[in-house]
């Protein structure tokens, strides 16, 4: 009988162990909010303003994205999540909202659809990208944080360290890449773009960007971007850098942040201006 029950007490250790890793590992990411370090190794890129923009300082920033002329934003917050389309100027935009249960986030155009995420309803929204209307949904299994794609695939973020790659007709998950630079994790990754070949991703509640190889998960480099950049957001620990849009064809990165009252188009050089901290 002692046998049996240290048995089913080994069992019940081990269905312990296999909850707190499948369902209280994203806890035990955000439990450390530390600064996520450079390794000092790796290139700090130089990178200049180019121009600045007027941006909607009540938009919670969740997602940004470009394509053919227009700025795609997906913004958060319960009962006034929205998706918004405008030019650079601000000029003619259209705001869709979403229903009052969802946390918007991360925001992609692929095709003919503009996709985005919401937080923790693990649901995404699929808009029709020439009349804006709703036209689908489609699930996940984690949160949802940032998103954009390769041409290929979608590449999803939900604040750890890990990368999802989803196959954008059935939204099966094809990979999870991990991010690290030099071999320390990369946690809070969270809205993306992908930019020549690479993957952006701000950090969450950091003034930096990381650039990320697709094929390994390895950092190629850092954005830092200047204090006088984040002037444009109003105080409070919320308001922080959340988007980063690229507009291809004119080699243009756009980036703002949650309640920003400005857009910046910069523009980041290949040689860096020296080690990490």
């Amino acid at each position: 009988m002692l046998k049996l029950l240290h048995q089913v007490r080994c069992c019940g250790c081990l269905l312990l162990f296999f909850f707190c890793i499948f369902f209280c590992w994203p806890l035990l990411v955000f439990a450390d909010e530390g600064l996520q370090e450079a390794n000092g190794n790796t290139p700090v890129l130089k990178y200049e303003i180019r121009a600045s923009y007027g941006h909607d300082p009540l938009a919670f920033t969740q997602g940004l994205s470009f394509q053919d002329g227009f700025l795609y934003e997906g913004t958060g917050l319960y009962g006034s999540s929205t998706l918004r389309r405008s030019r650079i100027s601000g000029e003619s935009q259209e705001v869709k909202f979403l229903p009052d249960q969802f946390f918007g986030e991360g925001v992609t155009v692929f095709g003919d659809q503009v996709i985005q995420l919401t937080w923790k309803s693990r649901r995404g929204i699929l808009w029709d990208k020439k009349n804006m209307n709703v036209i689908g949904s489609f699930s996940y299994p984690t949160e949802g944080w940032g998103l954009t794609h390769d041409g290929v695939s979608l590449i999803m973020s939900n604040g750890s360290d890990r990368l999802f790659f989803l196959d954008p007709q059935n939204f099966k998950l094809l990979k999870v890449l991990t991010v690290s630079d030099q071999g320390k994790s990369i946690n809070f990754l969270n809205e993306l773009e992908f930019i020549k070949g690479e993957i952006w991703a701000n950090i969450w509640k950091q003034k930096r960007i990381v650039k990320v190889d697709p094929q390994t998960g390895a950092v190629t480099g850092w954005v830092e971007l200047a204090e006088s950049v984040f002037e444009a957001a109003p105080a409070g620990g919320e308001n922080v850098l959340n988007g980063i849009a690229y507009d291809k064809e004119n080699d243009r990165i756009f980036v703002t942040g949650k309640r920003w009252n400005k857009l910046y188009e910069i523009r980041a050089a290949q040689e860096d201006i020296g080690n990490g901290r």
